[in-house]
């Protein structure tokens, strides 16, 4: 009886196989980079923004503190945004023919708010409390990243729930002393974490919840 497979289909097959199942998993991995990426995530890009706020300046150089603009970050759900009048309180005084800083006067003038351009915008099925996270040692920079070295701001970590999930699993890796939340340049974990951490948990009652109703309400 003739052959009726060539004597290199077999070479052929299993290299077939071995070439498909590469490409899956490279198309696998490319579509994870791509999910994890920045083009889907928003992190490491600076939105433009009405008035080309820097943190840098305002917090690294001039050493402002969060709560100066972000008044109710230690007894609200929304850490706030800051009026006018804030600004005006310094730059009715400074920089006052700045061009660049005109959207601010028009404001004051008219009372007519700033529309802002969100940076961490979560979804509205997510519940999240800022006074909450802050009372119980967690910094802004956990979240935030080094704000203070933000020339033009700019999200740093996903939030995704995988993320955000993982600290609630292990707070203690995060927390912080309260007297540290406010301070950008604390770095978490700090080199004696492993001590500090469980103690500082224990100190501030720090529950591990992980239960969907703590975010999805």
């Amino acid at each position: 009886m003739a052959q009726i497979f060539h004597r290199s289909s077999n070479s052929i097959a299993k290299v077939s196989i071995v070439g498909a199942a590469l490409l899956l998993g490279g198309l696998v991995w490319a579509a994870y980079r791509l999910n994890a990426g920045a083009f889907t995530t928003g992190t490491e890009i600076a939105k433009d923004q009405p008035v080309p706020f820097s943190h840098k300046h305002h917090v690294g150089d001039d050493g402002i503190d969060c709560r100066y603009c972000h008044t109710s970050v230690e007894t609200s759900s929304f850490a706030g945004i800051p009026p006018t009048e804030t600004c005006m309180s310094c730059h009715s005084e400074i920089w006052t023919n700045a061009e660049i800083l005109e959207p601010v006067r028009s404001s004051y003038r008219t009372g007519q708010s700033i529309e802002w351009t969100r940076i961490h915008d979560l979804p509205d099925f997510v519940y999240f409390n800022h006074s909450i996270h802050v009372n119980k040692g967690i910094g802004c920079s956990t979240c935030h990243g080094r704000i203070d070295q933000m020339p033009l701001t700019f999200k740093v970590n996903t939030l995704y729930m995988q993320w955000c999930v993982e600290c609630h699993r292990n707070p203690e890796r995060n927390v912080r002393p309260k007297s540290e939340v406010f301070n950008p340049a604390y770095e978490t974990p700090a080199p004696n974490q492993d001590e500090i951490g469980p103690k500082l948990v224990a100190e501030y009652k720090v529950q591990s919840l992980t239960d969907c109703v703590t975010c999805h309400r």
